[in-house]
């Protein structure tokens, strides 16, 4: 016997309570996980629909108790319908409970409050108003005759105005009300987060290569091909003008569109383009958003109120009705792969989306994803090059300084002798310059110079490191302390922090150029809402001369007086013990070199580098993709990494070392049969890279293989043994092509 798990309320917080019904035999090898099913609910056995969630062949109740499934719905097409394939779809390709890839689909639809906006309305004749403002005034009612005032001025006044300006209590407003002076209209209304109140601005003349992009992507769409695109374009190549007209044409189609950046630091800026262009048809979903002005946005787009909504991975959820085009900018950035259950990729979850809505799907970045270039020359996707800068001026020069040459010579400044003379040069023009740090805080550990004790943390395999106002902090688990004072193991006074952070180089450069305007953005200065936007706004204002920061500050930025650029540690990115180190370095590199030179000045970029040779510093240096796609994919190919093969990596965390070691053990003993027979590598399991964090233990098993379905077989093989255990205490995440080894 098969029987279906079925839920027939697509709500968020009534997720986990489903119903189990019977699948007849005729209904079997087609039903499926998000199939849409009629079936008889209740005493009346009225036919209802609902989805399938589960599918098993353990009875959970009384037999003679459980109905059938009546039919299944064939193409469900509604926003429902498309919510559950998707959600079948991600937990299918990634891994993970039906109900937890629902709740990352569906839009959240927790009670929440309406917003009530509230409007005092003249109700007496000016006369009765005149009479009782003199009654207050004898009675010494200070208040109330406020009011009587500006209602006598004014027939209508908005409620906060007058509690917050002229400060009558509500009490006081109730009294007029009840005494016929006034009355209060009430209406609900819809949460806007958009602060941005921006003047229009003229359309921009598009090159030629720009003009095709666009003509090219809508041709397709009106002649029913809705596909994936990728635009490569150097930075400043005029990709957001193509992603705004694109925009423009479907929203003139009456599509709906949804614009996806990898950092919510970039909205601000983002926002401010569409927000010229298309006013209070443009929205905004992010995490620091209320639960209000979440759900009154995901209202607004099922109401067809808003055209656009711009935001990182999540926004992808929006439940837009008639979604045309997707836009993924930034396409490369780690930022897209969810690092929570299910650990889907942004990119592909797209892809499913668009194909599932009738949409098309747009990628863009100056450094492609080595996996979407790859694609494209495979002719999976569209491929468009934008070579030539348009954002004014050319690229900057860039020139590679060798901090070992540094050191030799007697510099031991975080700041090159190079970097200081540019320093100097762009302060006294009265231009701005940005110093990135791909590091956070102040030191990446603190130890005694005298016996070698690094100071770690106790529930953490890693080392604290320094904050301002001498505190050491875990980076993974929040602990803290005071820095000692002396060393905890030989009593030595020289505890000290190793490595440059934002808050030392901040300090460093104003021992160096005293008066020096700065503004820090990091994750410490960017904790509160609206805090990226303040310290944007502020650097774009000209209210600081140097934007120091991590690798927030490289993306997507635009800032014309800004001509000078310093990458203080290019490869401390190339130490990590990841097959992605290459590219990521490469990536950062450009983008941080690609902010310099935007305006009419010229620019000019310093890389600060040990490894001056290497392939990624320099294809960076020279903004050559191609040839640094050349090598990178050859170690791919030679490595077995993607996109040439596939990975899986399967995650155990416990809090007893044992258990979660004979677990991973386990679960190799039960697939290594099949992985031999289908010539699919498995390494492992071992303890992760950092083996404990917050006092749970984490061990990895690696599947390699050139066909990604059968890694998907393996996945479904160990959800049916781990179905069949009782696991009291483990956790086994499922993470396919990961971005960080484990």
């Amino acid at each position: 016997m098969l029987y279906a798990d079925v839920i027939v309320n697509i709500v968020h917080e009534k997720l986990d309570k489903s119903f189990q019904y019977k699948v007849p035999e005729r209904l079997q090898g087609t039903l499926r996980l998000g199939s849409c099913v009629m079936i008889p609910f209740g005493t009346g056995n009225r036919l209802i629909k609902g989805y399938c969630v589960g599918l098993g062949d353990k009875c959970k109740i009384d037999p003679s108790k459980i109905k059938e499934i009546a039919e299944i719905v064939q193409n469900d097409a509604g926003d429902e319908g498309r919510s559950v394939a998707l959600a079948a779809w991600i937990k299918e390709n990634y891994g993970s409970t039906m109900i937890q890839a629902l709740k990352t689909v569906l839009p959240m639809r927790k009670s929440v409050k309406k917003l009530e906006r509230r409007t005092i309305v003249r109700k007496a004749t000016k006369e009765e108003l005149i009479s009782m403002l003199g009654e207050s005034q004898r009675k010494h009612q200070v208040a109330k005759a406020r009011l009587l005032e500006a209602l006598l001025e004014e027939e209508t006044i908005p409620y906060e105005w007058v509690t917050s300006k002229l400060g009558v209590s509500a009490q006081a407003i109730g009294s007029l009300e009840r005494l016929g002076a006034l009355r209060i209209d009430s209406t609900t209304a819809f949460r806007d987060p958009v602060k941005v109140r921006a003047e229009g601005e003229e359309k921009k003349i598009l090159s030629a290569d720009q003009d095709k992009i666009i003509h090219d992507v809508l041709e397709d769409f009106d002649g029913g091909i809705h596909k994936t695109y990728l635009i490569h374009g150097i930075t400043g190549s005029g990709k957001t003008e193509v992603y705004v007209r694109l925009v423009e044409g479907m929203v003139k189609r009456g599509r709906q569109v949804i614009m996806l950046i990898p950092e919510i630091a970039l909205t601000y800026q983002t926002l401010l383009r569409f927000y010229r262009r298309f006013g209070n048809r443009v929205s905004v979903m992010n995490s620091t958003l209320s639960a209000g002005e979440k759900y009154d946005q995901c209202e607004r787009a099922k109401a067809g109120e808003i055209d656009v909504i711009i935001g990182p991975r999540s926004a992808l959820f929006t439940p837009f009705p008639n979604l045309g085009l997707i836009i993924m900018d930034e396409e490369h950035e780690a930022s897209y792969k969810s690092e929570g259950t299910p650990k889907y990729h942004a990119r592909e979850t797209a892809e499913k989306l668009a194909e599932l809505s009738g949409a098309s799907l747009v990628l863009g970045s100056a450094t492609p994803s080595v996996e979407a270039y790859y694609r494209a020359l495979q002719g999976e996707y569209g491929l468009f090059r934008l070579k030539d800068r348009l954002t004014g001026g050319a690229l900057p020069d860039v020139g590679i300084v060798d901090l070992r040459e540094e050191l030799r010579a007697g510099n031991r400044s975080i700041f090159s002798r190079k970097l200081q003379e540019l320093l100097a040069d762009r302060l006294s023009k009265g231009e701005q310059a940005m110093l990135f740090l791909n590091r956070r805080g102040y030191a990446g550990f603190v130890s005694c110079r005298s016996c070698g004790l690094v100071i770690k943390c106790p529930h953490c395999d890693v080392s604290l490191s320094e904050h301002g106002g001498n505190k050491l902090i875990c980076h993974y688990c929040g602990y803290g302390i005071p820095k000692p004072a002396v060393c905890p193991s030989c009593g030595s006074k020289y505890v000290l922090g190793f490595k440059a952070g934002t808050e030392q180089i901040e300090e460093k450069l104003k021992e160096l150029f005293p008066g020096v305007r700065t503004l820090r953005m990091d994750r410490d200065t960017t904790g509160t809402k609206d805090s990226y936007e303040t310290i944007l706004s502020a650097f774009a204002n000209q209210e600081a001369d140097v934007l120091i920061g991590t690798q927030m500050i490289v993306k997507g930025h635009d800032f014309p007086n800004v001509t000078l650029v310093g990458v203080l540690a290019a490869d401390l990115s190339l130490g990590i013990s990841d097959y992605r180190s290459g590219e990521r370095t490469f990536q950062l590199l450009t983008q941080a070199v690609g902010r310099a030179g935007r305006g009419d000045k010229p620019g000019v970029a310093v890389i600060q580098t040990y490894q001056p040779d290497h392939y990624a510093v320099l294809a960076a240096a020279a903004q050559d993709y191609e040839s640094f796609y050349q090598e990178e994919i050859l170690y791919r190919e030679l490595g077995g990494y993607p996109p040439v093969h596939h990975l899986l990596a399967v995650q155990t965390f416990s809090p007893d070392e044992r258990a979660g070691e004979r677990l991973a053990s386990y679960m190799a003993g039960k697939v290594r049969e099949y992985a031999k027979v289908h010539k699919i590598q498995m390494l492992g399991p071992s303890a992760a890279t950092i083996g404990r964090i917050n006092d749970v233990y984490r061990f990895v098993l690696y599947f390699k293989a050139e066909d990604y379905r059968k890694l998907v077989e393996i996945k479904d093989q160990l959800e049916n043994y781990l179905s069949e255990e009782r696991i009291a205490q483990e956790n086994v995440q499922f993470d396919f092509d990961p971005m960080n080894f484990l």
